[in-house]
């Protein structure tokens, strides 16, 4: 019988990090990230996002995660793309990373974004799963720089990315929540500069490019 994924090619897409998997969000991950969701990502004075989306409350956030997750497969394709993989560490779902690329076939640049459940913070998730998908990007995307973001007051975003090698790129002034203004330290990181941690098994790579119009890059 035909799976999803013999059809739609970023589900083939797994990396593998000792005992951390990372696959392309389905359908049958969204409760779960819901519910991760739901029993919070951050203090509730804090905001990490520039889009504040975790402030909506319990009766909204299920239904708008929901659209998100689907408007990100109706959108994917070469010109852009946002791979977001469910994290598991054990086979416990723990969180998201994103790999974001606009243009990527000429620009060769995507972007990381990531959230991780509270209660799996402090554990050394965030910069395993950032090394496992900046490792992906160089080696089978051919990316040549990945960048990041972090608000000045989010010092856990800003360290992970100073341990896997990014390097600052300038600070802009966002809008985050009505009517405040934040500053936000833009990152990047290069090939050459990536600390590398575990060794990283990726599966469906060479599927994805193809899809991606990549292979003959």
């Amino acid at each position: 019988m035909t799976t999803l994924a013999d059809l739609w090619p970023p589900y083939r897409l797994r990396l593998h990090v000792g005992d951390l998997t990372m696959t392309v969000i389905s359908d049958e991950d969204v409760p779960g990230l819901v519910d991760l969701a739901l029993a919070g990502i951050h203090a509730p004075d804090a905001m990490p996002f520039s889009s504040p989306w975790t402030l909506a409350g319990p009766e909204k956030l299920p239904v708008e995660m929901i659209r998100y997750f689907s408007s990100v497969r109706a959108g994917f394709g070469p010109d852009a793309f946002d791979l977001l993989f469910a994290v598991r560490v054990e086979g416990e779902l723990v969180g998201t990373q994103g790999l974001h690329g606009r243009d990527f076939g000429v620009t060769r640049t995507v972007e990381t974004g990531s959230w991780l459940g509270l209660a799996h913070q402090g554990r050394g998730i965030g910069t395993r799963m950032r090394r496992a998908v900046c490792a992906y990007a160089f080696d089978h995307l051919g990316a040549e720089e990945v960048t990041s973001a972090a608000f000045l007051d989010n010092p856990a975003s800003l360290a992970v990315s100073r341990k896997v090698g990014y390097r600052p790129n300038g600070v802009v002034r966002l809008k985050r929540r009505d009517g405040e203004m934040a500053l936000n330290q833009r990152l990047v990181l290069t090939p050459a500069d990536l600390v590398r941690g575990e060794p990283v098994e990726v599966v469906g790579a060479e599927d994805l490019s193809r899809f991606l119009r990549l292979e003959a890059s």
